[in-house]
């Protein structure tokens, strides 16, 4: 079967499944409620585009962008963890049983909690790309997404350096990061005051998975308005 999809972005997102759930696979997402996120509330770490599409954060859950020249290929996606490094190329095992082979280079944009390059790509790291199938069936990369996870959430403790979520049956340790971290409030713009999360409220959650350990970096926080008292 090939690891690579071209289909609605509903599709691609039932690859995007069970991220950071109690070591379970790498990337996950969920319809977030209303009035959680706003314009802005999500997108985070790289600014710019490719002839594919935009490549911050949210770009991973968009829908494909269409080339309005038809000489240029349409975009496809490979997702699932890494087992293998060879040179510019890794090797993917995907969520579905599939396999897939990934071409990186100096062009490619990477994320991994923030704007970084291909050296910080390791094995054993989960992975979201968005490229163009080659002859020799690899995948030349334009954007590259690392241990990225979008989830909904409830904060269920807040402490100095991390929160406590709870995403269905599971919980979740949300690493707070200095100069990193944000909170959208209402759908506003995004602010480093994360002052206003309180216990009990509902939020999507954007990170990056650490397969470490099974916890989330926080890289932004969207919370609709709600009641709830800070510990």
């Amino acid at each position: 079967m090939s690891a690579y999809r071209t289909g609605a972005p509903l599709d691609r997102r039932r690859f995007l499944t069970a991220a950071a759930l109690r070591g379970a696979t790498v990337i996950g997402t969920a319809a977030a409620g209303p009035g959680l996120l706003g314009a802005g509330a999500l997108g985070a770490g790289v600014v710019g585009a490719t002839a594919l599409g935009a490549v911050d954060a949210d770009a991973a859950f968009a829908a494909p962008i269409r080339p309005l020249d038809p000489a240029v290929a349409g975009s496809a996606f490979a997702e699932g963890r890494i087992t293998g490094i060879a040179g510019d190329v890794l090797e993917v095992a995907g969520s579905s049983g599939d396999h897939a082979r990934v071409r990186v280079t100096g062009a490619t944009s990477v994320w991994k909690a923030r704007a970084t390059t291909a050296a910080e790509i390791e094995t054993g790291d989960g992975l979201y790309a968005r490229g163009v199938p080659l002859p020799d069936g690899t995948l030349a990369a334009d954007a590259v997404w690392v241990n990225i996870v979008n989830l909904h959430a409830t904060i269920r403790g807040i402490e100095k350096t991390r929160l406590r979520l709870a995403h269905g049956p599971h919980e979740i340790v949300g690493n707070l990061m200095a100069e990193t971290t944000s909170a959208s409030y209402g759908g506003a713009a995004p602010t480093a005051d994360l002052s206003r999360l309180t216990l009990g409220q509902s939020a999507q959650v954007l990170g990056a998975w650490r397969p470490s350990d099974g916890s989330v970096d926080l890289v932004r926080v969207a919370v609709a308005p709600a009641a709830g008292s800070r510990r």
